[in-house]
């Protein structure tokens, strides 16, 4: 039989080279990491290679003028202000508007005036809202694909009407009320945007939708007449 002292001999003599082996493989794995965290480090930091702002950044825009941290209604990742998006927006549900009740004018109107000023209307308002789109896209904002609930009522309503009641209404409500609206909400965005590309567009926009507002208040009162 062995002594006690001998067997405590025995352990203590393994225990060194137990401990060195666990050092050893810790130090091993803390190196084989240390790559992987300065890279994921510099990606965070720069948002890619070579250095370039990761999506939602502030930064610069095409245009030169400055772009705010990503924080749109519609999302992450946004270069323009949230003030900025909902702007957008409510642009994009006004080009939408006009485009859709033109084409319920063109399919239920018999009067020539008034289908006449339903085509001019797609003809304008369809590339404004592409141009629109692709501003949008560039800055990382996502809009509306259909009316809002306040046009698709009107809809409804517009629908269920014939003859030169709803050519009244077409002329009143979407000739004169919504460009109205249009008109006062592109001086909005003239006067308050802080995206530069923005206020440019709705600038660019304003003569054309005057221009719709002036043929749909001589219009209103000839389909008016026809009652």
């Amino acid at each position: 039989m062995h002594s006690i002292p001998e067997k405590s001999a025995r352990f203590g003599h393994r225990a060194p080279a137990r401990a060195l082996s666990v050092l050893a493989l810790a130090s091993a794995l803390g190196l084989a990491a240390l790559p992987a965290a300065a890279q994921s480090g510099t990606g965070t930091a720069s948002g890619g290679a070579g250095g370039t702002p990761a999506s939602g950044a502030a930064g610069v825009t095409s245009s030169g003028s400055p772009r705010a941290a990503g924080n749109s209604a519609s999302g992450t990742g946004s270069m323009v202000s949230r003030d900025d998006s909902r702007l957008m927006t409510d642009l994009a549900h006004a080009n939408i508007a006009e485009i859709e009740t033109a084409k319920l004018a063109l399919e239920k109107s018999q009067s020539e005036p008034v289908k006449k000023f339903a085509q001019q209307m797609i003809d304008d308002h369809t590339p404004a809202l592409k141009e629109l789109q692709t501003l949008a896209q560039a800055k990382g904002v996502t809009l509306p694909d259909s009316p809002d609930m306040k046009h698709k009522t009107m809809a409804t309503a517009l629908r269920a009407m014939t003859g030169t009641s709803f050519d009244n209404q077409y002329m009143k409500r979407s000739g004169v009320g919504d460009h109205q609206a249009t008109l006062t909400l592109l001086k909005k965005v003239q006067a308050n945007a802080k995206d530069a590309d923005l206020k440019a567009m709705a600038t660019k926009m304003i003569p054309t939708v005057q221009g719709h507002l002036q043929m749909a208040q001589k219009s209103a009162p000839a389909a008016a007449a026809k009652k």
